[in-house]
């Protein structure tokens, strides 16, 4: 840039120094939506964005209970696949999404899912969990591969912004 004598010089460089500041100002804008959509999400949104929980989900609105598992938190929730949810006996699962069954939809979901923020290296140093359906889940680590109940754990320590998923594949059934 040209160098022009006194105040005119000063006059450019202020302008030039406003349109940095414009700049700056419109990529934070553009900037803040994409932060927005990389924090993260609550238990429910997360099941719901990674698609392979459609019963799960179809469940917990059925039960009443997104608000709760979308909560403050934090909650640790052992989440039977679709495929969990299919190797149920035929006609359970639209058994259980009927009105007149939801308080043992209920009492199944609630028994999927303990207070606080169990990571997988918490859960492995334990041999029971309190559900906050209120019976223990059994966990066992057999070879290095974890059981809740006798459901495998496949994945771990899927991150919310209320809590912790780890994915099972099988749905595991409080005693009666």
């Amino acid at each position: 840039m040209p160098k022009f004598p006194g105040k005119l010089s000063q006059f450019l460089e202020l302008s030039e120094m406003k349109k940095f500041l414009m700049l700056c100002a419109a990529l934070a804008l553009f900037a803040a939506p994409v932060r927005a959509a990389d924090a993260p999400k609550t238990i429910v949104e997360t099941a719901v964005a990674a698609g392979k929980f459609k019963t799960l989900v179809a469940a917990v609105k059925a039960a009443g209970l997104v608000d709760a598992l979308s909560g403050k938190g934090p909650l640790t929730v052992f989440a039977p696949t679709d495929e969990a949810f299919a190797k149920l006996p035929k006609g359970t699962v639209e058994s259980l999404l009927l009105p007149e069954n939801k308080d043992k939809l209920v009492a199944i979901l609630t028994y999927h899912v303990a207070a606080g923020d169990m990571t997988a290296d918490k859960v492995v140093k334990t041999t029971s969990i309190k559900s906050l359906q209120g019976q223990p889940i059994t966990v066992k680590v057999t070879d290095g591969k974890v059981t809740v109940d006798k459901a495998n754990v496949v994945a771990t320590d899927i991150k919310c912004s209320n809590g912790v998923i780890h994915v099972i594949d099988a749905v595991i059934l409080p005693k009666e």
